[in-house]
Parts: structure tokens; sequence; C-alpha cells
């Protein structure tokens, strides 16, 4: 059934059960699990902390990996107008407490010690200093912390058929009550929680879900993390939309990536470029049966053009590449299943419906395609604000415009293509440099598995270029090589002046380069004299 514009998490769900009681909605190391199962299950949930005094706008912390719970208590917490504050499972004390404490978090649901993750240790650790924190509900291991069991909290929650207050709350929350925040990954600085609501987080999913043709016979393996919008909007509300399944991963390992497509016959994969790129090559050795794949989305970073033509070619996925930000609940723009390989690789294709996408110069004044200048959008999707921040979202939204902090130009057909951050522009000697268009270009060289490109201080042009490389395994690569590479080819202020080999770059637990990071690392081998200026070899023979 087409998407209803007025429907809250509990009437999408409650919809989808009705009409595909017996489809699974979670796929998991054997484990499946009905849209019936998963509706009581959430129910069960929402029902027992409305009990413990749970309302509208109240704050559940979840921090665990990509787990059934995690889903259950994502269409729980909303049903009763609570807001969910996702933790991302990499975090640690300084993180977790930040988040946890500056959302007033009065519950934090998690899991018991696993692996090298034990939430419940940090926890104990910090809870004196979280003053809000009233419980904590963990699926195992509760003991360790005085909380309560997960399994125990669904046990209290079964008679919510039966309660004509709860079900009658239920029915009061409002698509337009805020259901989410969202810390942002913090790759320029302290992360922000970004408030969305139930109506624009279900409409951006169905709206991308209907550009891919979802329907309630496709599987999406989820590699991505739930705690980012890619997991939680894009994966697990986008399929339960159309009664889909998910198959999610705890953690990304491109080996589970590949047999789980095999064990359940998905046809959908969503993920980063640096996920695909894993998954190809070892699809390359292994030969895993993806036959059944049919699209999903890359997005997350810049898609090189190779890459998509192996997943397409090699895997039989058709994918979608999807621009935005969480701030825009989160996706802006989508190519479609019938664009070009050159559209999906060199833009981020048109505005999805009901959103207006503007390219605009530092003055706010409309550019004409053609032109670079920052994007900026209006809509349903904007946010409704940065939690307890309302200087900084009103420096972010001006007349209802969300001002991305993305460069973009725009073509005659409206096509979108991606420069890169505002902040992250170089200027060298006057001259705008885009890190991401020099990106592109040396990751063409044979030796280079990846690049990040950031400015450095120069004396002279005031910036310059510079570039970390991370070369192919095994591969020996000079510095030298890449200033060669570039001379002659790209024009002079674009070619790097310094070039740091390495085995890594800094990166944040949802895989996104920190530039800011990258910065200072470069900046303090310059200062100390270990990352010198290179001159090309061309110009050294004219200097002989």
């Amino acid at each position: 059934m087409p998407y209803r514009k007025f429907e809250t998490f509990w009437d999408l769900l409650n919809r989808i059960t009705s009409e595909h009681p017996d489809n699974p909605a979670i796929l998991f190391n054997g484990r499946e699990i009905s849209y019936k199962e998963l509706f009581d299950m959430a129910n069960r949930l929402a029902y027992a902390l409305f009990k413990l005094g749970i309302r509208r706008g109240d704050k559940v912390s979840l921090w665990m990996q990509n787990t059934p719970e995690w889903v259950v208590t994502w269409w729980a917490v909303p049903m009763i107008g609570a807001v969910i504050v996702p933790v991302d499972h990499w975090y640690k004390e300084i993180e977790a407490k930040h988040i946890i404490g500056h959302s007033d978090s009065r519950i934090v649901v998690t899991y018991r010690s696993f692996g090298k993750w034990d939430f419940i240790s940090i926890l104990k650790k910090i809870k004196s200093e979280l003053p809000k924190l009233e419980t904590v509900i963990s699926v195992g291991d509760s003991e360790r912390i005085g909380g309560l069991e997960f399994e125990e909290i669904l046990e209290m929650g079964k008679g919510w058929r039966k309660d004509g207050e709860y079900l009658e709350y239920v029915r009061s929350v409002n698509p337009d009550d805020v259901c989410l925040i969202l810390y942002t990954s913090g790759t320029t600085g302290v992360p922000k929680g970004v408030m969305l609501s139930q109506y624009q987080i279900i409409k951006n999913a169905y709206d991308q879900g209907e550009n891919m043709r979802v329907t309630s016979e496709d599987k999406l393996v989820v590699p991505v993390p739930f705690s980012h919008c890619f997991g939680c909007v894009m994966s697990i509300t986008l399929m339960a939309c159309f009664g889909g399944a998910i198959a999610p991963l705890l953690v990304f390992n491109e080996k589970d990536a590949l047999e789980t497509i095999e064990r359940y016959g998905c046809t959908m994969i969503h993920g980063t470029p640096t996920m695909f790129n894993r998954e190809i090559k070892l699809y390359r050795k292994s030969r895993y049966d993806t036959s059944t794949l049919r699209t999903g989305i890359m997005a997350g970073a810049p898609c090189p053009e190779d890459l998509m033509r192996a997943v397409m070619e090699e895997m039989g996925a058709n994918l979608c590449i999807t621009y935005g930000l969480t701030e825009a609940s989160p996706g802006i723009t989508m190519t479609s299943l019938e664009d070009s390989i050159e559209d999906r690789v060199k833009t981020v294709g048109k505005p999805l419906p009901d959103i207006e996408v503007k390219i605009v110069d530092d003055n706010g004044r409309e550019l004409p395609p053609g032109k670079v200048g920052e994007i900026i959008c209006r809509g349903y999707n904007v946010m409704k604000g940065y939690y307890k921040a309302p200087e900084l979202t009103a420096k972010t939204i001006k007349n209802g415009w969300l001002y991305t902090g993305d460069l973009g130009v725009m073509d005659e057909r409206g096509y979108i293509t991606f420069k890169g951050r505002k902040k992250e522009l170089v200027i060298v000697g006057g001259y705008n440099v885009y890190p991401i268009e020099i990106e592109s270009f040396i990751r063409q060289f044979d030796k280079v598995h990846e690049v990040a490109v950031v400015g450095v201080p120069d004396e002279d042009l005031g910036e310059v270029v510079a570039c970390a490389v991370i070369p192919k395994d095994g591969v020996e690569l000079d510095p030298q090589e890449i200033v060669d590479f570039c001379y002659g080819k790209i024009a002079s202020a674009k070619v790097p002046r310094y070039v740091y080999v390495t085995d890594s770059l800094p990166v944040s637990g949802r895989g996104k380069v920190q530039k800011y990071k990258l910065v200072e690392i470069l900046k303090d081998l310059i200062r100390r004299g270990e990352l010198k200026k290179i001159t090309p070899t061309a110009v050294k023979k004219q200097l002989a």
C-alpha cells in the first residue's frame, strides 16, 4: 500500500503487520522474526516503558551493536512519543557520557559483555555523572549494574492489548513529534544532537525505497551501523515501509556480508564505498552466489567509477547513490535505477520528492547551473533543530533553508555534483581547489588504495595542497611518484606539495575520514621537519 502521510511508527508497523503478518522482518544468525512477532515485541517494550513512567519527549539511549533488540527498541520507544538516542557501539567513556548526559536520557538500553564490547563496565564508571539516568535495561548481565533484563521487560509488557490507557496513549502520539536525537559523528568536532520527527523519518525512508521499487519480497543486507541514519532510517524504516526484511550484520565484515546474501537470498545491499570495495575483492577470490541481488544504496563518500561498475556487473546490484546528511532526515538527492553509470559516479542525482535544492553563493544568492556554491535544501526533511543549541540551529537553518556546509554544482537537468565540504575548500594563492577532485584523480594511479587531500598553511601561497596516501597491499610507493603523476595533468595549484605515505587514515567510527585530525597530523610532521615539500621532477630538470 502507498505511504500514508499522517502515520506514526505505531501506525506504520500496525498496518504492515496486518498486510504481511508472517513476512520476515528480521533475519539474524539463523533467527527469523516475523512482522507479527516484531509488532508484539515492540508493543511489549513500549508498554513496559509506559509502566515505568516514560512519556512523550522522554529520552531513551540505545547502546549496542546491530542486534534484533536494537530494532525492537527502535520501534518501541517512539510508540509512546519518547525519543531514541543512539550511541555508537564503538564509543568509549567520554563520548558515551556526553551523549547520554547531554540528551538527558532517563533510560539506557544496552547489551551484555560480548567480545571486545563491555558497555556495562563503562556505564558503571560513568553512571554517577549522569544524574538524569534512572534505569539500565540490558540484554544479559543486568545484575552487574543493578538494572533490568530485556526479557524481563518484555514479560512485563505482555498485557498491552488489554490496557485501554496505553492504547489510547499510543494513538495520541503525533507524527510531528520528535522521535530521534542523533548525534552527528563529529568529523569536524564535538557531536551535535539532531532532532528528527516520526513523519520526517518515515517519509524520507519511503521515498528512497519507492525510488528503488522495494517490495515485500525484498531482503536487505545491512552492514552499516543502526546508530547512523543509513542504518535506522534507510535500512530498518525503509524496509518496514514495504514489508521487506532486513538481514543485519552485528558489525561489518565483508565475508559475513557475502555469506548473508547467499544464506538468505538477499535482493538488496547497502554500504559505503569502502565496504563495497572490500566485498568485491573477496567476491573475486571466493565467488559467492550473489545472483539474487537486485539493488541497494551506496552512500557516505564519493564512489569511484570502477567500483560502481564492478558491483553492478559482477555482483549484480543495480545500485543507487543517495546524498544527504543527518540534519536532512537524511536523504536530499538520489540517483535512479535508470541513470547511467556516469551520472551515478559523477553526480548524486536529483532532489527526492517534496525537497527543494538550490546552489547559493556566500551571500545566499542562487547561482545558475554550472556554478559551484553551497548546497541548501528546504522541505519536510529539514531537522527540527539541534538539541539544546538554538543559536547553532539558527546559523544552520535560515528562512526554512538548511545550509548543508557542502559544496556542489547543479547542471541544466537538475542533477547535483558534490564538490566536498565547504570548510575543506583549499585556497591556493587565491585559487579555489576542491579536495574531492584531486582525490578522484589520484585514485586513478595504479599504486594507490586510498587518498585524502587537505590544505596546510604556506608562507607564500597562504595554503597548499597536501595528501595522505595508503598504497595498495605489497606495493612500494615513493611520494615523488604522486607529485609526478599529478604534475602537468591537473592545474598546478592542485598538485600536492606534501605527500604522506601511510598505512591508515584518521577515521570516525562510521568510516569517514576526519580531515581536521589529518590536518593536525600533517602540520605536526611539517613542523618537525619529517614531511618535506616536493618539487615535480619535470620542474627540477628545468631548474637544473
